[in-house]
């Protein structure tokens, strides 16, 4: 059976549902089985729900008064796995239909939620339904996940960036910490004792950590796109510690189609979540040049774009805008994913024509992030 058939085969599956499992089963690679089998997982929740006026029934019925978590982790993860316009359909349904208006009309019923990162994301997906005291609970949803990320990240994240070691200077400071144990043994080769078999140690080094000075800059563009939600949730909180860091100055812009510079909201990453609106087009070569814009020391400047790289508008103005970037000797990172399990999706072809020219293109956690700060800033 070839790709095709099998596609065709496995949207049939869909269709019927699990109750067909007998008689037509997913076929393909493993990982598209897997997907095909998650996407069947959420149709069964929400269409189960129905009173046999959907051809999947069959004749079952569902609980009608379903968990509020796992209603925020479906929401999530229709986003995820299906198209935009059949999400959409598939929320309509789910809220104006099977009875999962809670988060959107019932404070009471949201403040009950044990705020968490799948909440979040959720309320990022419908606050633009949400009104009153209900919007309201959803902005103090997204403030303490906010700091309770920043709060673990925080530390980590610093000491990546402003713990380097300078291996050319030595230390003052003798501290096991502060030990350069490769610069201790090549010194020292010279007083290996051949009998006792033992390098014996007449001088020790240390080294200093790299001092940092305020004349760097760091870019942050963040796509808007709903496929980059659990990125665009830790690249606020990332804008916020890096903005706290002595050594840089931080830019921070939103985009779509237009670009929304939120600098000064920059120690907010709350006011940024609540700012951004997931989906529509996407105009990353426009946010690029916006970027290109605010770069005033080139050879001190990090441009950090974070988005999937399924751009909307035309390729080549951001490929030129990208070399223009790359040719002035600043940084230029395109970082299809930034979470802690940096899983990107993303366009690969353009990545790849990106990364020729010298961008970074690919994803990272965010203590790989301040790492990778850490080593252009050193």
């Amino acid at each position: 059976m070839n790709s095709n058939s099998e596609t065709s085969v496995n949207r049939w599956r869909l269709i019927l549902g699990s109750l067909s499992d007998k008689q037509l089963s997913f076929s393909g690679g493993e990982r598209e089985v897997a997907s095909f089998m998650d996407m069947e997982e959420l149709l069964d929740y929400l269409y189960s729900r129905s009173q046999g006026d959907d051809v999947r029934t069959d004749g079952r019925s569902g609980s009608l008064s379903p968990s509020v978590i796992s209603a925020a982790e479906w929401i999530t993860k229709v986003r995820t796995l299906f198209p935009k316009k059949t999400a959409e359909i598939m929320e309509k349904h789910a809220l104006d239909e099977f009875h999962m208006t809670e988060l959107l009309t019932d404070n009471a019923v949201l403040k009950k939620i044990t705020p968490d990162m799948d909440l979040l994301k959720t309320v990022l997906q419908l606050k633009h339904l949400m009104k009153g005291e209900v919007l309201e609970t959803a902005r103090n949803i997204a403030r303490q996940v906010a700091e309770e990320l920043r709060q673990k990240l925080e530390n980590d994240v610093k000491r990546s960036i402003l713990g380097r070691i300078d291996r050319n200077s030595s230390s003052p400071v003798h501290s096991a910490r502060n030990l350069d144990i490769t610069k201790t043994i090549r010194r020292n080769l010279k007083n290996f004792d051949t009998e006792s078999q033992k390098l014996i140690l007449k001088d020790i080094y240390f080294s200093n950590r790299v001092k940092k000075y305020n004349n760097k800059r760091v870019i942050i563009a963040i796509d808007e796109s709903g496929s980059m939600t659990g990125s665009i949730i830790h690249s606020a909180v990332m804008a916020q510690i890096i903005a706290s860091l002595p050594f840089a100055e931080l830019k921070l812009v939103i985009f779509d189609t237009s670009v929304v510079d939120l600098s000064d909201y920059a120690d907010d990453p709350a006011q940024i979540l609540m700012s951004v609106q997931l989906g529509g087009g996407t105009d990353i070569g426009k946010a690029a040049a916006y970027c290109d814009q605010l770069i005033e020391t080139p050879l001190q400047t990090a441009v950090i774009i974070v988005t999937d790289l399924y751009e909307g508008a035309s390729e080549k103005y951001l490929l030129n805008t990208s070399r223009n970037i790359i040719t002035s000797g600043a940084k230029l990172s395109f970082l299809t994913a930034l979470d802690e399990e940096a899983n990107p999706a993303f366009d690969r072809t353009l990545g790849q024509k990106l990364a020729d020219m010298g961008a970074f293109v690919g994803a990272m956690t965010p203590e790989q992030l301040g790492d990778y700060l850490g080593r252009i800033f050193s």
